[in-house]
């Protein structure tokens, strides 16, 4: 009754939720990117050279603690562009997510991100589950591997060269 049987043996509205399992994770780390960016794009205190709120401060407060001092040592070099690189980068792999273009990519940037603010702002968070960018870290690994299969720009794009495949050697 719940469907034709598919050749993995799930029946066909299995296989469609199976198909839509990733979707809410992209959803929300989509719109938590894009969020993110947007958040420390419009905040003049985190792009400023120091004091409250801003990466520099962050960053000097995170350099002794941090699992990659010579990173945190790099961003001080230039605090401000280290700032809109996360922010910018926060956005585009957010959009990028959304949309699902691209997704894999979009999917790496938003894993290499978390992994970076692992390694630095949250590594010296005791205990290790209470700091949110490992989380996050993990969260992007499903969609570096699967992509974003259904409802998609990639998907899209995916069924209009098999169309058109189809149509010129068909």
């Amino acid at each position: 009754m719940g469907g034709a049987p598919t050749g993995d043996g799930s029946t066909g509205p299995r296989r469609a939720m199976a198909r839509c399992a990733l979707l809410p994770l992209r959803v929300f780390l989509g719109v938590t990117f894009v969020y993110a960016g947007l958040d420390k794009l419009t905040d003049p205190a985190f792009f400023s050279s120091g004091g409250p709120g801003s990466v520099g401060e962050l960053m000097r407060q995170v350099r002794d603690t941090s699992a990659v001092p010579w990173l945190v040592d790099l961003a001080l070099k230039n605090p401000a562009g280290f700032g809109y690189a996360i922010a910018l980068g926060e956005l585009v792999v957010g959009i990028g997510t959304l949309l699902g273009l691209v997704a894999r990519l979009a999917a790496l940037g938003g894993a290499l991100i978390s992994l970076s603010l692992w390694l630095t702002v949250s590594w010296s968070t005791t205990p290790y589950y209470y700091g949110n960018d490992l989380a996050y870290l993990m969260a992007w690994l499903p969609l570096v591997l699967a992509g974003a299969p259904v409802l998609s720009l990639d998907a899209a794009l995916r069924d209009r060269r098999a169309r058109h495949g189809r149509q010129l050697f068909g």
